[in-house]
């Protein structure tokens, strides 16, 4: 039910394209993920997602097994017939969730015991818990449990993590029944690069048509995340997809894709967008800014989203500002249409063996700190 074909490599660059198939479709990569944390990405309907190209959608297991609960989403036939979205899903295990609720879990080689963020309730998540959770919503890609660690964490500490990691995966693997979902086992081992290293060699014979790479993103420089990936990218395997988890700042996906990442997935674009923020090929706008109050231009005059295509910065600005849904709604859209256009061009570079030229110059112009034009 699951294929990976390279169809392309950029002769200049080296960066790939790909075509995952799944039993809800082919995923063309590289691509970036909206992210659906209780089945829904945030004010959009999925026939808007459709429109703006979305091809595969991530959703959160912890999140949904908090509420509504995954025996009510198996119930409604899965998480495809639930969120009326046929097109493929992947979710995570909840392993990034319960490590970012630092205070309020405990943790053992057997199992995870936190409280809810909701109401305080108390909730044991095992690895066999998290493959059965998964396994009643009917992602078509599943994440093994494992142990994150955040940025500082020792060395002693990221190798605990990381043998805990492997005997979860190990548990996952030997606990999933399902023959129409795919387990992507997790790169672990922190900022040290031999950890990094051991930890994708002993998660491969366990990845059947890809992998994941987490723990990064969680606190660390840039150019240390890039550290990482330069040091895995050779060890690769060519057959199979590579997933750089949490991550979805454009520059941080051009950087990714030249360092040989395949798939992403992020909650930037669209929490962005419901602070008034947006992505430019230039950087990221503030649109609440007062020097926008008379400024009737689109966000992005090169974009083809409808948001570009219709209204003002003046206009969604006066919507922020106003408390007005629709304002976060319009800028939604536009962040996640120039992510997804990104990848685009992206593949339109590689195509024309000139990802390497698109690369140089998409970093010389961006600046993630610019607040105008």
């Amino acid at each position: 039910m699951f294929k990976y074909e390279v169809v392309k490599v950029c002769k200049q660059s080296g960066a790939r394209i790909g075509k995952l198939t799944t039993p809800h479709g082919v995923v063309e990569t590289p691509v970036f993920m909206p992210v659906g944390t209780n089945a829904t990405v945030k004010s959009l309907t999925p026939k808007v997602l459709e429109e703006i190209g979305s091809s595969i959608i991530l959703s959160n297991t912890y999140h949904l097994y908090l509420r509504p609960g995954h025996e009510i989403v198996a119930k409604a036939g899965g998480l495809h017939k639930f969120m009326h979205w046929d097109k493929p899903i992947l979710t995570d295990s909840g392993g990034f969730q319960v490590f970012s609720l630092s205070d309020m879990r405990k943790i053992n080689d057997e199992r995870v015991t936190f409280k809810s963020h909701l109401d305080g309730s108390s909730h044991v998540f095992t690895p066999e818990k998290a493959v059965d959770i998964q396994q009643a919503l009917g992602s078509d890609i599943m994440m093994a449990f494992d142990q994150c660690t955040g940025a500082g964490t020792s060395k002693s500490e990221a190798r605990r993590a990381l043998e805990r990691t492997m005997n979860w995966l190990d548990r996952c693997y030997k606990h999933k029944t399902r023959e129409d979902q795919l387990l992507f086992p997790i790169v672990q081992g922190n900022m040290y690069k031999d950890l990094r290293r051991e930890s994708l060699e002993r998660i491969l014979p366990y990845a059947e048509c890809g992998f994941s790479i987490g723990g990064l993103s969680v606190g660390e420089p840039k150019p240390i995340m890039y550290e990482m990936l330069d040091e895995l990218k050779p060890l690769y395997p060519q057959n199979m997809p590579r997933y750089l988890m949490g991550v979805g700042s454009p520059d941080c996906l051009v950087e990714g894709i030249m360092r040989g990442i395949d798939m992403f997935d992020c909650v930037l674009p669209t929490r962005m967008a419901r602070n008034g923020a947006v992505f430019t090929r230039l950087g990221n706008l503030t649109i609440k800014n007062a020097k926008f109050k008379e400024d009737f231009s689109p966000i992005d005059s090169e974009c083809d989203c409808y948001c570009c295509r219709n209204f003002s910065k003046a206009y969604i600005r006066h919507l922020l500002n106003a408390g007005e849904i629709l304002g976060g709604e319009l800028l939604s859209i536009h962040n996640l249409r120039f992510l997804i256009k990104l990848m685009e061009d992206i593949k339109q570079a590689i195509w024309n063996d000139n990802f390497g030229d698109f690369y140089r110059d998409f970093t010389e112009k961006y600046n993630w700190n610019i607040k105008s034009k």
